[in-house]
């Protein structure tokens, strides 16, 4: 493994407005994690403990309150706001529902060029070649490359926002429950084409989830949160046979 992370977080805090009110209300509280390149790690709890809210803050879609983000080494907080546009390209996320992730008004070969031009990657025929491409290695056949989103069904569409997610050759990825909109069977494939895209790429994973049976089977390690705070991280097999703590335990029995 690369001994510079790809991931650092330390004393991570974000206050968000409540709805109605408008008042501050704590999601993240003090969260230090830390995610090695070329390793995959489950983020689990349950609903509302801060788990995407966590993904966002890390990627700078929004502000954190305190605390540092480091990727790669860079400090995100020393970049302006060019710069970090510019580093977008190695953070990356697959969404819930990709669906809502996927502009309609896009053919999907176009969708996953797009990225690609915009980071000055590659661009025209070069850059529609490469999506092409990619898009076969994510499982779709090249005659489909030229349709429109909602001509796929649900797991094809999360597998063109995998391949536009990785169209810029990121080091992180964030899986935001990418599979839990999905049938069983679907799911299963698109775990698989997550975990090949991940081994051929050296690729630093954070996959969310509350599915622990998922966890299990794709993780090497899992951090559990609870109430915007990690209460118990480990090797998944050492948090899986052992748990230690009642929200671990709670998804344990949910996953049965």
């Amino acid at each position: 493994m690369n001994h510079r992370p790809a991931l650092e977080i330390e004393g991570l805090q974000v206050d968000l407005p409540r709805a109605r009110t408008g008042h501050l209300t704590r999601i993240i509280d003090g969260v230090d994690l830390t995610v090695d390149t070329g390793e995959i790690v489950g983020l689990v709890g349950g609903s509302g403990c801060g788990k995407t809210t966590l993904a966002r803050a890390a990627l700078r879609l929004i502000t954190p309150t305190a605390g540092k983000i480091k990727i790669l080494g860079t400090d995100l907080s020393d970049l302006d706001r060019k710069s970090l546009r510019d580093f977008r390209r190695h953070m990356q996320m697959v969404f819930q529902d990709p669906a809502g992730s996927l502009n309609g008004r896009m053919r999907v070969s176009s969708l996953v060029a797009e990225p690609m031009i915009v980071h000055g990657i590659c661009k025209g025929p070069e850059a529609h070649e490469k999506a092409t491409s990619l898009l076969e290695t994510c499982g779709l056949a090249a005659e489909e490359c030229d349709k429109w989103p909602h001509q796929f069904s649900g797991g094809q569409k999360q597998r063109v926002a995998i391949a536009r997610a990785l169209a810029t050759e990121p080091s992180l990825l964030f899986c935001d429950e990418p599979t839990s909109s999905l049938d069983v069977s679907v799911q299963a494939r698109i775990l698989n084409l997550l975990r090949r895209l991940q081994q051929e790429r050296s690729l630093a994973m954070v996959f969310i989830t509350h599915d622990l049976s998922v966890a299990r089977w794709l993780c090497d390690r899992i951090i559990v949160m609870d109430q915007g705070r990690i209460v118990e991280e480990g090797k998944t097999e050492t948090i899986l046979n052992s748990p230690q703590h009642a929200m671990t335990k709670l998804l344990l029995e949910a996953a049965d």
